[in-house]
């Protein structure tokens, strides 16, 4: 038997820009998902069929990372599924780690998460691989249109390129506002591109979530809550304005604001999660909860995937 877990992540700024080739930032945070994997006399997970639809990302895990017999998965994970805390890259990522240490394989980063990007990318038909990268390496994870000083590794797929890098962030907490709505991640990706493709305001949207990010990314190492804040607010409204917003997410966010530096949307959008910056996170959970969401609180989390054989 071989076990291997992996880390949520949040995506703090970037998303759906990333795809563009603009820069996003994520953290991993302290959700895991865990898979055990051992010889079977037939294929299953949890008890059922590997063919179940709600498999696809372990399916697809297998077919690229396992070239032996039939296997029994089990899955445990504290991450909720559809609400853009990367559910979908961590299970991707802890499959392909048990595959491997199964295999008798030295299970390292960069391949893993080059195959995890390619089972995501084969699932939603658009993906970036920041979510995956971060599932996998931990800590922060910077995504870049060129190499720099703390480079992990460069993924290149049709004609977009993406550099990878770890980037370090002082220990923070967030409180996660569900909105209990489940979104595909694919539909709103095609969605974005359509926009993007056909209005120059939607291309320029995204030329300014880069910008946001990188700026974001120097508040937050230097603790000033209060530019980030503004520009998670910011970053959630040029969102809305590609069309992956949801006014459950904006209630949710409403709610928090008048107890955080910012609020966002986080993920894919379309429904799925917001988060908030804050210091006062009781007042943050109440209020998200009191309009309708559930909250988590959530902390960044410095550790990848972990394997064991």
């Amino acid at each position: 038997m071989a076990r291997a877990s992996a880390p949520g992540k949040l995506i703090l700024f970037g998303e759906h820009a990333v795809v563009f080739g603009e820069p996003a930032l994520a953290t991993a945070i302290d959700l895991r998902t865990e898979v055990q994997a051992r010889p079977d006399k037939e294929w299953h997970v949890n008890d059922g069929s590997l063919e179940d639809a709600g498999h696809v990302y372990v399916r697809h895990a297998v077919d690229l990372a396992w070239g032996g017999g039939p296997l029994g998965l089990e899955i445990r994970s504290m991450i909720p599924v559809g609400c853009g805390l990367g559910s979908s890259a961590a299970v991707t990522v802890a499959t392909i780690g048990a595959l491997g240490a199964l295999g008798g394989k030295e299970v390292r980063e960069e391949p893993v998460a080059r195959r995890a990007f390619e089972v995501e990318h084969a699932v939603q038909g658009r993906a970036s691989p920041i979510d995956t990268s971060t599932a996998t390496h931990g800590s922060a994870v910077l995504v870049l249109k060129e190499p720099e000083e703390g480079l992990l590794w460069k993924v290149e797929k049709d004609t977009r390129r993406w550099f990878l890098h770890h980037c370090s962030l002082p220990a923070t907490g967030f409180i996660v506002g569900n909105t209990r709505i489940a979104a595909a991640t694919g539909p709103l990706v095609a969605g974005v591109r359509e926009r993007v493709e056909r209005d120059p305001r939607a291309a320029a949207a995204v030329r300014e979530i880069g910008e946001i990010t990188l700026e974001g990314l120097k508040a937050l190492q230097r603790r000033d809550l209060v530019r980030a804040g503004e520009l998670m607010d910011r970053n959630h409204e040029l969102l809305n304005d590609l069309g992956v917003g949801h006014s459950s997410l904006d209630k949710l966010v409403a709610a928090a604001r008048p107890h955080a530096y910012g609020a966002k949307l986080t993920g894919a959008g379309g429904g799925g999660s917001m988060f908030a910056l804050t210091d006062e996170p009781d007042k943050v959970r109440a209020a998200i909860e009191a309009a309708g969401g559930k909250a988590y609180l959530v902390e960044t989390e410095p550790k990848g995937l972990e394997v064991s054989a």
